[in-house]
């Protein structure tokens, strides 16, 4: 699994970067993840991404323009 943190490093990005850490360690048996930043505004732009901060699973945009909280997280990468 892929997951990327989108968004220009600010504040918001990096809370979200934490919670992503924080849900992979609830779930059990937790999934073989890799996790990414995503900083570069000509890539954010062309993945559509127009709020940050987003979080995107394996390519696919899954929340965008909020920091989500680690039991959104959780449900985001169990259902990925």
């Amino acid at each position: 699994m892929n997951i990327e943190v989108i968004g220009p490093g600010c504040p918001r990005c990096e809370k979200t970067a934490k919670r992503v850490k924080k849900a992979l360690e609830r779930i059990e048996g937790g999934p073989d993840a890799e996790i990414s930043k995503v900083e570069d505004q000509t890539e954010i732009i062309e993945r559509g991404v127009m709020h940050t901060p987003a979080v995107a699973v394996d390519g696919e945009v899954r929340t965008e323009g909020e920091v989500p909280s680690v039991d959104q997280l959780v449900e985001v990468l169990q259902s990925a």
